[in-house]
């Protein structure tokens, strides 16, 4: 008989495919030599918005998939929640982006204003174009925030098509010890519905908190409140949120929260990524 050949173990002692996946993620947590590590401050990172804008001469580009658990309705399929920021000047930036919606429920947990569908029926499918612009207004001086406004629009492509909705937000905070920051913004959109046009409020506040130079957590409260409809909707949410940066120019994060009025969808889960270039 010939001699008979045998495989080299694996002495990982797992599959291949296992190890690989395994060794690409060890390779992602270990610190790249000589690398630094600066927030790339994205705005899809929570529904409070960044204070600052994206640096001269690069693009700062996010997406995300968002999946909105409504209450008595079908669930909402929102992406690729697409925003490009162009930075070019010093404090000003131009904002492109692209969302589809699908079972649109009313609830806005995103940077993606949508319309109000009929009174308990989900929307079939909404598309929209975002494109704007945000100015970094004020810098950090003691009591004086450091702080940024956006204008912005978003037309319908497809879908249940409504008119162009504008949307304006102002976002200011502070940068507190060990690197804490504290931001909140105050969003007004003009929005439609079947009714007509309303007018829909969206505060919010985060605190965010870093954990390593790759790695932050945060805390956030958000929510929406209309005005102009027969039936005005309160839908307030809280909830944490994280990113990691893979790479100095490439991050993925998750963020998630719970409605706390009945207006509110029960849950909604946010994952995505954000990358410079």
């Amino acid at each position: 008989m010939g001699a008979m050949t045998s495989r080299p173990k694996d002495i990982t002692g797992l599959g291949r495919p296992t190890a690989v996946v395994v060794m690409t993620w060890l390779a992602c947590l270990a610190p790249l030599s000589g690398a630094e590590f600066h927030e790339l401050d994205t705005d899809r990172d929570a529904f409070t918005p960044a204070t600052t804008t994206a640096k001269v001469g690069t693009v700062l580009t996010e997406a995300s998939y968002v999946w909105i658990d409504n209450r008595g309705l079908p669930a909402t399929n929102s992406f690729p929640e697409l925003l490009v920021r162009l930075g070019v000047r010093e404090r000003f930036e131009w904002r492109l982006g692209f969302n589809f919606e699908q079972n649109s429920g009313g609830s806005v947990v995103a940077a993606v204003e949508v319309g109000e569908p009929p009174e308990g029926q989900a929307g079939t499918e909404e598309a929209n174009l975002l494109y704007g612009c945000k100015l970094r207004v004020t810098d950090q001086a003691g009591w004086m925030p450091r702080s940024a406004a956006i204008v912005e629009a978003f037309t319908p492509v497809a879908g249940d098509i409504w008119g162009t909705e504008p949307s304006a937000t102002y976002t200011f905070g502070w940068e507190l010890p060990a690197e804490w920051r504290f931001d909140t913004a105050i969003r007004y959109a003009r929005a439609e519905s079947e009714e007509g046009w309303f007018d829909r409020w969206m505060p919010s506040t985060v605190l965010r908190m870093p954990v390593t130079d790759r790695w932050e957590v945060h805390a956030e409260w958000f929510g929406s409140w209309t005005q102009g409809l027969a039936n005005d909707k309160v839908q307030p949410f809280a909830g944490p949120g994280t990113h990691f940066m893979l790479t100095p120019s490439f991050e993925i994060g998750c963020r998630m929260g719970w409605g706390l009025t009945r207006d509110a969808a029960g849950y909604f889960v946010d994952a995505g990524a954000g990358w410079r270039f």
